[in-house]
């Protein structure tokens, strides 16, 4: 079983950027699926961008595309979550999500993948 911790969330105001970092221990990140999901109350844990497979594309929900980034640092097995042009409906719980195996295409599937991090509270707010 991989351990994820997410870090990197923070205050900022719409329009500005934020990194969020994903490291892991207890397996190689490239070898399987990475992602990341948001949630905020009274809503469920929403998609926001995996890559499928260690060399798969990536793909990104539909509100985010052209915003978000999700890269990958093999050497440090780490995730990152590069995110600009915040706006206030980003502010949310962000998770990091990994699995070992290959996610089904295009899944934005909370239960397709097996880890997750603790998460880290992004605030976009003037």
């Amino acid at each position: 079983q991989v351990q994820l911790v997410e870090s990197g969330g923070g205050l900022v105001q719409p329009g500005g950027s934020l990194r969020l970092s994903c490291t892991a221990s207890g397996r190689t990140l490239s070898d399987g699926a990475t992602g990341w999901f948001r949630e905020t109350p009274g809503k469920e844990r929403e998609f926001v961008a995996a890559r499928r497979w260690s060399g798969g594309n990536t793909y990104y929900a539909d509100s985010v595309k052209g915003r978000f980034t999700i890269s990958r640092d093999n050497a440090k097995n780490t995730v990152y979550l590069q995110m600009n042009s915040l706006k206030p409906e980003d502010t949310a719980v962000y998770y990091c999500a990994a699995d070992k195996r290959p996610l089904p295409y295009g899944s934005e599937c909370v239960g397709d993948f097996g880890s997750w991090g603790q998460g880290t509270q992004v605030t976009v707010s003037s």
